[in-house]
């Protein structure tokens, strides 16, 4: 390694050379951003491999690794944090994704009628449907990532569902969601404000790595204590909208589909009703996209939980966490919210370390993902809003015995901006796809089970005059239709 002198105003970069399946860990402090170039040899971050030559911009307090498998040299810019690990485990990740490479194989062969050597003594032939659990900072969303960028990297065509349970997570969108995509192409790691890549629907829909679409659910909260019935009934509606997709078509169901999920599947307080609840949501993830294999990270009593409960028909296999995860606190959690409300709305932003003209962000141009929001000044009758629940609701175990509940936990309410109490301003609101259009079908808690189309955010709440001022990071008219309130706050 060669170091520049850290006083300089301009320093020179940085060249590590690092041996065979080894990493290069990094760790960015706020206000601060990475330039990287792969010097010669070949290096992935996260499964998605780095192009010779070009030089890759990260910022946001991104935490990541470039890990080789044969060896390179890297050249940086900046860092803030950084080692080298000889200690990684890769080749268990790798052993997992040869695994489920046989079984897409083995489901294709099936589905066209052409089974493999392998299938003659009655194989499985289902592809993996992948449940990752972990307690937190233990690592499931770079798993994930590593697991769908190697399945798309292998020139079978595949495309994996990536599926996103954890509400406190932006995934592809912004947080209080559950969602899932299609991956077609590898995940480019940037920052942690698109951590799963960015969403066609708020970035600019020319750009490779932006062409993702998901179906997205609002659930509204970043807990999911706050309301689990909710986020039980959201997991089953995702969970059968992707069922109805493979029916139609069966060639993309080979592909398989990989679930990351919150630190609270894993563990939490220790009362019954907790418990109850977190293995409510897991049996509901395991029915609703027809699990086979739970991945268990680094966690012993877990590990032997789901043996117990599910490993007499499912598939179920403890693997190591990382050492290079990095223990995040809560302070750090919310502004990523924040990043990755501001992504949502105006774009990724990350400026490049001194000079460097021809850095790329996720693989475009950094110029190229900026954004411009449109702001519009509505009439509080244009737009229905609707809370879901009480905006404050205890868990029923809290009740005293015997009392009932007077409004659901997932029951919607209309909410009246002129109200005072409404506490609209600055709010972000979850815009859903129209009802359906047949009358009869229509039902009190339809509002539950339609999908996301995009998101707002009220800038301005006038009450006297009886307007609000709405952010939306696409134009185009808002009468008429009929949004959800969450708990989430965002101010520019």
């Amino acid at each position: 390694m060669t170091a520049s002198d850290p006083g300089t105003a301009h320093p020179d970069p940085k060249e590590w050379l690092l041996d065979p399946e080894t990493e290069y860990r990094f760790e960015l402090d706020p206000g601060t951003s990475l330039a990287i170039k792969l010097v010669r040899g070949h290096a992935e971050i996260f499964g998605a491999e780095l192009a010779e030559g070009k030089t890759y911009l990260f910022g946001l307090e991104c935490k990541a690794a470039v890990f080789t498998w044969q060896g390179c040299t890297l050249e940086m810019r900046c860092p803030s944090t950084e080692y080298v690990s000889e200690e990684t485990p890769m080749t268990a990740y790798a052993n997992l994704h040869m695994a489920f490479e046989q079984m897409r194989v083995r489901a294709l062969a099936a589905l066209h009628g052409s089974p493999t050597s392998d299938d003659i003594n009655n194989a499985n032939t289902e592809p993996p449907r992948i449940l990752i659990l972990g307690p937190e900072n233990s690592g499931k969303t770079t798993i994930c990532k590593i697991l769908s960028n190697y399945a798309v990297r292998v020139g079978q065509n595949w495309s994996p569902l990536l599926v996103n349970v954890d509400p406190s997570q932006g995934a592809w969108t912004v947080p209080g969601t559950i969602s899932a995509v299609a991956i077609r192409s590898p995940i480019a790691t940037v920052s942690p404000a698109n951590q799963l890549g960015s969403a066609a629907t708020s970035a600019p829909t020319a750009l490779a790595s932006n062409a993702l679409i998901p179906l997205t659910y609002w659930y509204g909260h970043a807990e999911t204590k706050r309301n689990p019935q909710l986020l039980d009934r959201l997991i089953r509606d995702l969970g059968m909208n992707i069922v109805e997709r493979y029916d139609t078509d069966p060639e993309a169901r080979v592909s398989g589909l990989i679930i990351d999920t919150p630190s609270s599947f894993a563990s939490g307080p220790s009362s019954a009703s907790s418990t109850d609840s977190r293995h409510t949501l897991i049996k509901a993830c395991i029915d609703a996209f027809r699990i086979n294999v739970i991945l268990v990270v680094g966690h012993e009593k877990l590990n032997a939980e789901m043996q117990r409960l599910h490993g007499s028909h499912l598939t179920v296999v403890k693997i190591p966490k990382s050492g290079g995860v990095v223990e995040l606190d809560h302070s750090y959690r919310e502004r990523v919210r924040n990043y990755q409300l501001h992504a949502y709305m105006y774009g990724q932003n990350i400026d490049p370390p001194f000079d460097i003209p021809s850095a790329i962000v996720g693989g475009e141009a950094a110029t190229e993902l900026i954004l411009s929001p449109s702001s519009t000044v509505m009439k509080f009758g244009d737009l229905a809003i609707y809370r879901i629940g009480e905006e404050t609701m205890a868990p029923s175990s809290a009740l005293p015995i015997g009392a009932t509940r007077v409004l659901s936990e997932i029951q919607p309410t209309i909410i009246d901006p002129a109200s005072s109490s409404s506490k609209l301003l600055n709010k972000v609101l979850a815009l859903l796809a129209p009802f359906n259009a047949d009358e009869n079908e229509r039902y009190d808690e339809e509002i539950l089970d339609l999908h996301v189309i995009g998101f707002l955010i009220i800038t301005n709440h006038d009450i006297p005059n009886k307007k609000m001022t709405v952010l939306a990071p696409n134009q185009g008219s808002l009468v008429g239709r009929t949004a959800v309130i969450g708990s989430f706050e965002w101010t520019e």
